[in-house]
């Protein structure tokens, strides 16, 4: 019987071999009591990588977000933020009844920002009417935005508005390192441009579960004590910072191959007629479509999975467990569910 061939998401993963490997021989600790050296190994080097003073290991991108959110605004703060950000759309309202925050967004149907339109957001004034603008948070790479990502100038650009108006500012790198891969940039370089930094383990490099913020000794001290109250500490956490460890050294490298197959993938699909509703320049495409719901039945019957995205998308997201043989399936089951409805 083949395999399924899940492009749900790039969160679906397994630990590769070398993985479960470093999880079984991790040394651990306490981590609540400050005392593993794997955790403390991932974040010296996370924090190394990114350029950064520190960094704190956290069990989700979603908690990574709101610590950082919380570390660095008040209740009644206003937050700038992109209309298809995920801490916006999928993190259940936490700013809002967690942190106390109020947003202000910006449309775009790729999910990024200009410093202009960043500009035109920010509320600053001794007026007690209004809730103070006090950090903008960027995505990068963007998720309903197909996977885009920012340009290094892109990201200075807004870095220096919030440095002039006095803002802090939080970059979302969930799916980091994708941006990193299509654009040549280094991540310490779109790093330097903000003052902090999370990054997703559990996505396209593989781990099993957490995510990793950088910043600044102060704010990832206060980010600590938050990671704490929202029940994010964990003891003998090294068997998971070891798969955060080892999808760091070993695949960052893959990430080029996702990106390649996905390519392939819409290529093929163009081919015979298939449309694609946003650019694709890392791992994740949006295809068009009139029923969803019945494409996605049809596409499991023929062993491929994927996800409606709203009443006229699928999402289909590559990630190093699909092989050349499983772009291969994902083609033909696309083909045989989409294309003959193109040509009709």
């Amino acid at each position: 019987m083949q395999e399924i061939v899940d492009l749900r998401s790039d969160t679906v993963t397994r630990p590769s071999p070398g993985m479960r490997r470093a999880m079984a021989e991790a040394e651990v600790g306490d981590d609540v009591f400050g005392d593993d050296p794997t955790v403390h190994r991932l974040q010296d080097h996370a924090a190394a990588l990114l350029g950064k003073e520190a960094a704190l290991f956290l069990p989700s991108g979603t908690m990574a977000n709101l610590v950082a959110f919380l570390a660095q605004t008040h209740p009644g703060d206003t937050i700038i933020l992109s209309e298809s950000a995920h801490p916006f759309h999928y993190e259940s309202g936490n700013l809002a009844m967690v942190a106390g925050l109020m947003t202000r967004t910006v449309a775009d149907p790729l999910g990024k920002m200009t410093a202009e339109q960043v500009s035109e957001q920010v509320v600053q004034t001794s007026d007690t009417h209004y809730s103070p603008t006090t950090l903008v948070a960027l995505e990068n790479t963007t998720n309903r935005g197909g996977g885009a990502c920012y340009e290094y100038y892109e990201v200075e650009n807004i870095a220096q508005l919030c440095r002039d108006r006095g803002l802090r500012l939080h970059c979302d790198g969930a799916r980091l390192f994708n941006a990193c891969t299509a654009s040549n940039i280094d991540a310490e370089f779109y790093a330097r441009c903000c003052d902090t930094v999370s990054f997703c383990l559990s996505k396209g490099l593989g781990a099993p579960v957490g995510s990793v913020l950088t910043g600044d000794r102060d704010t990832i001290a206060r980010a600590l004590r938050f990671r704490k109250m929202l029940g994010g500490g964990m003891r003998q956490a090294g068997v998971l910072a070891a798969a955060g460890l080892y999808a760091l050294e070993n695949h960052v490298q893959d990430l080029e191959e996702d990106h390649r197959r996905a390519r392939d993938f819409r290529r093929a699909l163009e081919a015979e007629g298939v449309q694609f509703a946003l650019p694709s320049p890392t791992n994740i495409l949006y295809i068009e479509t009139n029923d969803p719901a019945g494409d996605i039945k049809e596409l499991r019957a023929l062993g491929v999975l994927a996800m409606a995205a709203g009443a006229e998308r699928i999402r289909a997201v590559f990630h190093r467990d699909i092989d050349e043989a499983g772009l291969h399936r994902a083609v033909e089951a696309f083909k045989a569910v989409l294309a003959p409805r193109q040509r009709d």
